[in-house]
């Protein structure tokens, strides 16, 4: 399969940014994670010198090629699984992964992910997201349950990558948090890195990448809210980040923070994070519908 040289020159509203940062943001890149491979496999020049640096800070007028690589032979094993399948068609499928449920294989989860399952279901899933994440656009934790789309080809996975990093796709999820909250709505805007010293989790830092949720508290209990939160981004962990840094941490969350003023017996009973991806709204690639 013959690959595809696509050109950008940088604009002065770039000038500053990241190399890996402005990659993410063309359509044609599936993701951040990938800019960052594809640039250590010098699938990209500045000014037709190959990029040393995902971190490489870009100037006006550099121009930038990248080298699209076709997509990767599939060498995953089809594995019998049940899928809660909420609609398909010839080329995407919408289905709820349950909690416990890793989405692709990674070190530690090489059999038994939704991945598997799916290409039990359909062989005909996109080849972007590389040889472990066949079909896969976006993600949820293992932990965490809801709806999620997979692509079946490629023209429907830059489709669909496209809606996520214009953020035009809806999403809701609802969660349940400890303590009573203060206001029946409210808008957190706090941006999302790596943290400064556990480099596995990520933080609210100051030269993060902005991050903004929006929550509505949807029914009180004694000591627990059940809150709607709706995302502007998506960054990883954010629900999670931001509603344990506003002291309001998700019930059974383990990483981010231990919940204030509750038993840790009362944590223990739950047995995941109370964190549920209720809502998935986009445009079909064909229809417009």
């Amino acid at each position: 399969m013959s690959q595809r040289v696509i050109k950008h020159r940088v604009r002065p509203d770039e000038e500053g940014l990241r190399l890996d940062q402005l990659l993410s943001q063309i359509n044609e890149v599936p993701s951040r994670s990938s800019a960052q491979r594809w640039i250590k496999q010098q699938h990209v020049q500045i000014n037709q010198t190959p990029a040393d640096s995902p971190s490489r800070i870009l100037r006006r007028g550099d121009l930038l090629e990248i080298l699209i690589p076709p997509p990767k032979t599939l060498d995953l094993n089809p594995e019998s699984g049940n899928l809660n399948i909420l609609y398909e068609d010839q080329d995407l499928i919408v289905l709820v992964k349950p909690a416990g449920l890793v989405v692709h294989p990674s070190p530690g989860h090489d059999s038994g992910t939704m991945v598997n399952f799916l290409l039990d279901h359909c062989t005909d899933l996109s080849g972007i997201g590389g040889v472990t994440r066949p079909g896969i656009v976006h993600r949820l934790d293992k932990d965490t349950s809801g709806v999620m789309v997979a692509a079946k080809n490629d023209r429907t996975h830059q489709h669909l990558a496209t809606q996520f990093k214009e953020h035009s796709v809806k999403r809701s999820y609802q969660a349940l948090v400890w303590g009573k909250m203060k206001q029946k709505k409210g808008t957190i805007d706090a941006p999302l890195g790596r943290h400064p010293v556990n480099r596995k989790q990520n933080a609210i830092v100051t030269n993060g990448r902005r991050a903004i949720t929006h929550w509505n508290a949807e029914q009180q209990f004694s000591s627990i809210c059940l809150l709607k939160c709706r995302l502007e981004t998506g960054r990883t962990h954010q629900i999670r980040i931001h509603l344990a840094e506003s002291g309001h941490p998700i019930c059974g969350e383990r990483v981010y923070s231990a919940p204030v003023g509750c038993e840790l017996k009362d944590q223990s009973r739950t047995p995941r994070v109370a964190l549920h991806a209720a809502e998935l709204g986009f445009v079909l690639p064909v229809t417009g519908d």
